[in-house]
């Protein structure tokens, strides 16, 4: 694949396939099972609901969240509909907000694997 731009909205939306359609199977792989074994325990824990609050109680938190999550691509969408019924008291669980930061650091991991994969479809890194 040599369009950097293709290779790029591909790792963007589901993490590792930027470097598996370059055939970086072993680096594709880590990063595709790391960045969706995140993503995954951040759902499980309640981290599709977080930070809870609107724009208006905290625009800079609700920016930085809302920009770290959508790092995810596919798993953006996949938690926007795990929390569009979200349940009364997932707010108390303990995990509540790790499972917030657990989801914002996988979208924000995405992002470096998606520059990564561009810089090696541009031939700046091996």
């Amino acid at each position: 694949m040599d369009n950097p731009i293709v290779v790029g909205i591909l790792a963007w939306f589901f993490p590792g396939a930027g470097h598996l359609v370059q055939k970086r199977f072993k680096r594709g792989l880590i990063i595709s099972v790391s960045i969706w074994t995140m993503f995954i325990i951040a759902i499980l824990s309640g981290g599709a609901y977080y930070p809870g609050f609107d724009f208006k109680d905290g625009q800079l938190l609700y920016v930085l969240n809302v920009f770290a999550t959508f790092g995810n691509g596919l798993g953006d969408l996949i938690s926007f509909l795990v929390s569009v019924e979200p349940s009364k008291d997932v707010a108390a669980l303990a995990t509540f907000e790790y499972g917030g930061r657990f989801l914002e650091v996988a979208g924000l991991l995405n992002y470096l694997a998606t520059i990564d994969a561009i810089d090696i479809n541009l031939g700046r890194k091996k």
